[in-house]
C-alpha cells in the first residue's frame, strides 16, 4: 500500500523548514541534542560555530544525506523523515523531497567527463522531463547569472575553484529549488576566489532565495543574513538577528567564539 506524504494541515503559509527537536548520534558520540529551527519564506539564515559544532551535520539531516535519530523536518508542509516509508517508497518521496532542496557542499562534485553545460542540464532533463531545447536554454542563463556563459563548453578540469562552485550553485538552482543550503561553500577556495563565489550567494539574497547557509565568514554572514544560529556542542547556544548576535551576543559561548574568530580574520 502506497502511503502518502505527511503534510501538515496547521503549518504557516510562509514557513518554509520547520526543524522541531532533532537530535543525532555517530555511535556514542551526539551530534546534535535538540535542534529546533524555522525558516521563513524568503529568509536567509546563516549557521556559525566551531568545526565539530554540528553545523554541517544539521545541514546534511535537512537533506535527509543523514538520518536523523530523532525530531521532526519539514519542507514546505510536506515532513521530510516521513514515517511509514520503506523501501522504494521512501526512495521516492526522499527524491521528490530533494529535488525542491538544492545543496552547495565544501567540494564541487562535478561530473569531470561533462561540460559546464552539461553539468547543470543534466539533473532538469533527467528528473524533472525537461525538454532538452528548453532545458539548454534555461541552464544557459543560469550560467549567464553566475558569470559562466562563456564557460558552458569547457570541462571541470579547465574552471578555477571559484568557476566550480559557481557551476555547482548553477546547477543546483537547474532544479528550480525552494531552499538553497550551503555547505561551507567557499570554504575549499583559494581567498582570492572567495568573493567570486559571495557575489553569487549576496545575488541570490537579494532576489529573497531561501537560504541556509553555514559559513566561517563572520562579515559574509553579517552582510547578507536576516537571522543567524550560533551553534555550540550540538545545541543552538544563542540566535537572533546578525546585529545583535555580532554586535551584542547575550551567551558567554558566543563571545569567546567571535573574539576568537574576529582575531584569526
Amino acid at each position: 500500500m502506497v502511503v502518502p506524504p505527511e503534510v501538515s494541515k496547521n503549518k504557516s503559509a510562509d514557513l518554509m523548514l520547520d526543524i522541531i527537536n532533532v537530535k543525532k548520534a555517530f555511535d556514542d558520540l551526539e551530534v546534535l541534542k535538540g535542534i529546533d529551527l524555522q525558516v521563513t519564506r524568503g529568509q536567509i539564515v546563516s549557521i556559525i560555530g566551531s568545526s565539530g559544532s554540528g553545523k554541517s551535520t544539521l545541514l546534511r539531516s535537512i537533506n535527509h544525506l543523514e538520518t536523523i535519530d530523532a525530531g521532526e523536518i519539514w519542507l514546505d508542509g510536506v515532513r521530510v523523515n516521513q514515517p511509514g516509508l520503506k523501501g522504494m517508497e521512501f526512495e521516492r518521496h526522499i527524491n521528490s523531497v530533494r529535488q525542491n532542496m538544492g545543496m552547495v557542499f565544501q567540494q564541487f562534485n562535478l561530473f569531470p567527463h561533462l561540460s559546464t553545460l552539461d553539468n547543470v542540464r543534466l539533473a532538469p532533463i533527467k528528473l524533472k522531463g525537461m525538454d532538452k531545447r528548453v532545458a539548454t536554454d534555461y541552464c544557459m542563463e543560469l550560467l549567464a547569472k553566475v558569470g559562466l556563459e562563456d564557460k558552458a563548453q569547457t570541462f571541470p578540469s579547465n574552471l578555477s575553484g571559484g568557476q566550480k562552485q559557481r557551476a555547482a550553485i548553477a546547477r543546483a538552482l537547474a532544479m528550480q529549488p525552494k531552499v538553497m543550503l550551503f555547505d561551507e561553500a567557499t570554504s575549499a577556495l583559494d581567498p582570492e576566489l572567495v568573493e567570486e563565489v559571495n557575489l553569487v550567494m549576496k545575488q541570490l539574497a537579494r532576489e529573497h532565495m531561501t537560504m541556509l547557509i553555514v559559513t566561517h565568514e563572520m562579515s559574509f554572514a553579517s552582510e547578507v543574513s536576516d537571522h543567524v544560529l550560533f551553534m555550540d556542542q550540538g545545541v543552538v547556544c544563542e540566535q537572533g538577528p546578525p546585529d545583535q548576535i555580532f554586535s551584542n551576543p547575550k551567551e558567554e559561548r558566543t563571545r569567546v567564539f567571535l573574539k576568537k574568530h574576529l582575531q584569526q580574520n
